[in-house]
């Protein structure tokens, strides 16, 4: 006999078929108690050699996949189910071939007759459904037939109502074991599509974050190298920000940059140094500050780079020779940052839509920043100032 396996598998269906795999073992405990005097009884109507050979199939292989419940694999529990099931039919199949033709009264039967539904069980660990209902039927209708020709004065007339009964009966067991085990499959199938949805919107969402990254970091770094060089400055200042662009992306691509939180001294340098990087000449003031607490990498990082961008927007646009002045003030789980200048300043609503240095250097990092938030004040003639504020959530409240 062929013996095809369901090879279906996932976390809950696994933990359900063990659970039947050990209730079908307890059945057939159950079931050998219960019928060792109807065996013993047939044993003088059959074969000597049938009985033994008979109760290790039917009750015996019945008791593997319970044992091999505990095992981390469950592809020999599904196989034992497949053994046990296919026992039992060749034990009803082989009856007729041993039977001496000694009959019972009737109301009796053969000892196998009890449990066909309790074999089909087995079936369903193993096999699909429409596999282990066909054995449960098979099984019904064979056992059956059997008693009704070992019966003395029994006819064909009372095979129908005894199997009606009996395929009723075993398929409310058989039915719920198919509709548990098919519970255990769509919950791991909605499991499984839960993770992807969720990796995919994770993936997505990586691939936001990166291409705002680049899209910042083009703005701040490339096209202000460009826009240097076009307006025909200095040498020395178009190599020290071009050497400076550089650098940032060598960083990316070799991974420099952490998530490593920073204490608030290591903090502080970093603003200096994203201040000195993009305006030499800009004074960095620290006011009160608490220097024991630690800021998510996250945060410096988004600080920095606001801070260079509203440095370098104070050198392209402010006018000839402004003065520029960085100001940092800090407490537990917060951070404020004042970066102003004395040059022309500028109509906030008159900026153009396609111009992204405040809207996404400034604004849309700080914004895109658990905590963050930036705040941009200019007016012509009176000069501009960018104020920064991060605060931790969970200390804000």
């Amino acid at each position: 006999m062929v013996l095809l396996i369901d090879t279906t598998t996932g976390e809950n269906l696994d933990r359900i078929v063990r659970i039947f795999a050990r209730f079908t073992t307890v059945g057939y405990v159950a079931y050998s108690v219960m019928l060792v005097g109807s065996v013993i009884a047939w044993s003088d109507r059959t074969a000597p050699w049938w009985t033994p050979v008979a109760v290790v199939l039917a009750f015996g292989t019945g008791l593997v996949p319970g044992v091999l419940s505990f095992r981390d694999d469950v592809r020999a529990v599904r196989w034992s189910g497949a053994v046990a099931a296919s026992a039992f039919l060749v034990v009803v199949a082989s009856f007729p071939f041993v039977w001496n033709g000694t009959g019972v009264p009737m109301g009796d039967g053969v000892w196998f007759a009890s449990f066909p539904g309790l074999a089909s069980i087995a079936a369903v660990i193993a096999w699909p459904a429409r596999v282990a209902f066909a054995h449960m039927v098979i099984g019904c209708v064979a056992v059956q037939m059997i008693n009704v020709w070992v019966r003395d004065g029994a006819t064909l007339f009372d095979l129908v109502p005894e199997t009606g009964f009996a395929v009723m009966f075993c398929s409310l067991f058989v039915g719920g074991s198919v509709m548990a085990l098919r519970t255990g499959r769509v919950l791991d199938t909605t499991t499984a599509q839960t993770h992807a949805v969720a990796e995919a919107a994770a993936s997505q969402r990586g691939r936001m974050v990166e291409r705002e990254r680049f899209d910042a970091l083009t703005h701040d770094s490339v096209m202000a190298t460009l826009l240097v060089a076009s307006r025909s400055a200095s040498t020395d200042e178009i190599s020290a920000l071009a050497k400076a662009t550089l650098t940032e992306l060598d960083d990316i691509r070799a991974g420099v940059r952490t998530d490593r939180p920073f204490t608030v001294d290591e903090a502080v340098v970093h603003l200096r140094a994203a201040a000195a990087d993009a305006n030499v000449r800009a004074e960095f003031v620290v006011r009160s500050f608490d220097a024991d607490g630690k800021m998510p990498a996250d945060a410096v990082w988004a600080l920095g780079a606001a801070v260079s961008e509203a440095l370098r927007n104070t050198v392209r646009h402010a006018g000839p020779a402004p003065t520029s002045r960085v100001e940092v003030t800090g407490e537990v789980g917060r951070m404020t940052i004042r970066v102003s200048d004395d040059g022309v300043g500028f109509d906030p609503t008159a900026v153009a839509s396609h111009r992204l240095g405040v809207a996404v250097s400034i604004r849309g990092r700080m914004e895109s920043l658990p905590g963050g938030e930036a705040d941009v004040v200019s007016r012509v003639g009176h000069g501009t100032t960018v104020t920064l504020t991060w605060r931790d959530d969970i200390e804000g409240g």
